[in-house]
C-alpha cells in the first residue's frame, strides 16, 4: 500500500489502464484529449515563471557576467557535439537496417490534406524568422507566449541589469527566489493530477489511433526507440560516467520526471522538477538556471534522432535515391533546423517538414507515411530529450566546477539530503 502512494507508480498503473481503456472502447478514450491538454496547459502555465525566476536568481546570484558568457558558451557547444553524435548515429543506423525498405509508396498519390498545416508552417520555418520569433513583441508578453527561446532572452537581460544594479538588485534577487519557491509549490499541487492526465493521454492516443498503427509501420518505430536505447546507453552513459555517476543510478533518481514524461509524451511536464533535481543532486542554481532552459530548445538529442531517420526512411518508402553526398547535406541542414523544433507546436514534424522542403530531394508529401506514429515517436523522443537535459546540467557544471560529486553520490546512493536552511521534506515536496 505504500508502494501505491508513490507517484510514478499511480502514473504507471494509469498508462496500463489508459492504454486499455482506448483498446476496449476507443471513442471514449478518444474523447478524452481535453483532460490530457488541461494537464499539459497547467504544466505550462508555470514553465514560464519558473524558468525566467531560476534564470534571474542564477545570474543574479553570479555578480559576474562574464561567467555567465562562459556557461553559455560551454553548454552550446556541448549541444552542438551531441547533437551531431545524435545526428549521425541516426544516419548510420536507419542506413543499415532500412525499415522503409520494400514499402514502394508512390509520392505522387499520397494526400498532403493531413499534414498541410505542417508544410505550411515549416515554409514559414527560416533562420530569420526563428531569429524574429525568438525575440517578442512586448516585455510581459515572453511570459506570457509559452515560448521557452523568449522567455530565455527576457531573463538573461533582466539577470544582466540586476547584476549591474549591485546592492539594489541582490535586494530583487531575493524577492523572485521566493517567488521561483512559491511556483515550484504550486507545481507540487498540480502535478498531483498526474495519474488522471495520463490515463487520459494513453487512452486518447490508443483510442483515436489504435494499437494497430504500432504493427503498420512498427519496423521505424522499433528501429528509432533502438537507436534511442543505444545512444542512452553508450554516448548520455560515457559522458555520465567521465562525471562519476552510474547511469542505472542516474534513471533511478530521475524515474518521477520519466514516468511522468511517459505518461504525457510530453517533456515539458518534467521540466519544474528536472530543475529542481539537478540542484539538489549538487549543481548549482546558477547553472541549472542556465543550461535547462537553454536544453529545452537547443539539444533534442531524441528530436534529432528522430529526424533523420524519419528523413531517410521517407526516402526509403517512396524508392527516392539518397546519396551519401545528399544525405550528408540533409544532416547538415537538420543541424540548423533541429534547434527550432521546440520553437512551435508540433516542432519536430514542422521541422521535419521544413527540411525536405528546403532540400528538395526527398518528398514532403511522404510525411503522410509517418503521421500516424508520431503521437507514439513522440514518446520515445521526449523521454530522450529529458535524460539529455538532465547529462548537460551535471557536465557543463563539472566544467564549471559547479557540480558537488560528493553529495551527488551520496543522494543517488538514496541518503536524506538537505538543500541549504530547507528541509529535506519541503524540497521533495517540490518535486514531481
Amino acid at each position: 500500500m505504500k508502494l501505491l502512494r508513490q507517484l510514478y507508480i499511480q502514473v504507471l498503473i494509469a498508462v496500463v489502464l489508459g492504454a486499455i481503456c482506448g483498446e476496449l472502447w476507443p471513442v471514449f478514450g478518444a474523447n478524452l484529449r481535453p483532460v490530457a491538454d488541461a494537464f499539459v496547459k497547467l504544466i505550462s502555465m508555470l514553465i514560464s515563471p519558473i524558468v525566467f525566476c531560476t534564470i534571474v536568481v542564477g545570474i543574479g546570484s553570479m555578480s559576474d557576467l562574464k561567467k555567465v558568457g562562459r556557461v553559455g558558451f560551454k553548454a552550446l557547444l556541448y549541444f552542438e557535439v551531441v547533437t551531431t553524435f545524435a545526428l549521425i548515429i541516426g544516419l548510420v543506423i536507419v542506413n543499415w537496417i532500412k525499415p522503409g525498405a520494400g514499402i514502394h509508396a508512390n509520392a505522387a498519390t499520397l494526400g498532403t490534406s493531413e499534414i498541410k498545416s505542417y508544410i505550411s508552417a515549416g515554409h514559414d520555418m527560416t533562420v530569420v524568422g526563428y531569429i524574429m520569433h525568438v525575440i517578442p513583441t512586448t516585455l510581459p508578453g515572453a511570459l506570457t507566449s509559452g515560448e521557452i527561446m523568449q522567455v530565455l532572452l527576457v531573463a538573461i537581460l533582466t539577470g544582466a541589469a540586476l547584476v549591474l544594479m549591485g546592492e539594489k538588485g541582490r535586494e530583487l534577487t531575493v524577492i523572485l527566489d521566493k517567488v521561483s519557491h512559491l511556483m515550484m509549490g504550486i507545481v507540487a499541487i498540480v502535478v498531483k493530477l498526474a495519474p488522471l492526465a495520463s490515463f487520459a493521454a494513453v487512452a486518447f492516443t490508443v483510442g483515436k489511433f489504435g494499437l494497430h498503427t504500432l504493427w503498420s509501420l512498427g519496423s521505424l518505430m522499433a528501429c528509432v526507440t533502438a537507436t534511442m536505447v543505444l545512444f542512452i546507453v553508450f554516448v548520455l552513459g560515457a559522458i555520465l560516467r567521465t562525471n562519476g555517476i552510474g547511469l542505472v543510478k542516474f534513471l533511478r533518481f530521475m524515474r518521477e520526471e520519466i514516468i511522468m514524461v511517459v505518461g504525457t509524451s510530453s517533456s515539458e511536464t518534467a521540466l519544474p522538477g528536472l530543475m529542481a533535481k539537478m540542484e539538489y543532486l549538487g549543481c548549482t542554481k546558477s547553472v541549472v538556471g542556465l543550461v535547462v532552459p537553454a536544453g529545452y530548445s537547443f539539444n533534442l538529442d531524441g528530436t534529432s534522432i528522430y529526424l533523420t531517420m524519419a528523413a531517410v526512411f521517407i526516402a526509403q518508402a517512396t524508392d527516392t535515391p539518397l546519396s551519401l553526398g545528399a544525405q550528408i547535406g540533409m544532416l547538415a541542414v537538420l543541424l540548423l533546423t533541429s534547434k527550432g523544433a521546440a520553437a512551435v507546436t508540433g516542432g519536430g514534424f514542422i521541422t521535419l517538414s521544413a527540411t525536405l522542403a528546403s532540400t528538395g530531394t526527398v518528398p514532403v508529401a511522404g510525411l503522410t507515411l509517418i503521421l500516424g506514429i508520431d503521437r507514439f515517436m513522440s514518446l520515445a523522443r521526449a523521454l530522450t530529450n529529458l535524460i539529455g537535459n538532465g547529462v548537460a546540467v551535471v557536465t557543463i557544471a563539472a566544467w564549471e566546477n559547479e557540480f558537488d560529486r560528493v553529495r551527488a553520490k551520496r543522494v543517488l546512493a538514496g541518503e536524506p539530503m538537505s538543500m541549504g536552511s530547507e528541509p529535506i521534506a519541503q524540497v521533495m515536496a517540490e518535486i514531481p
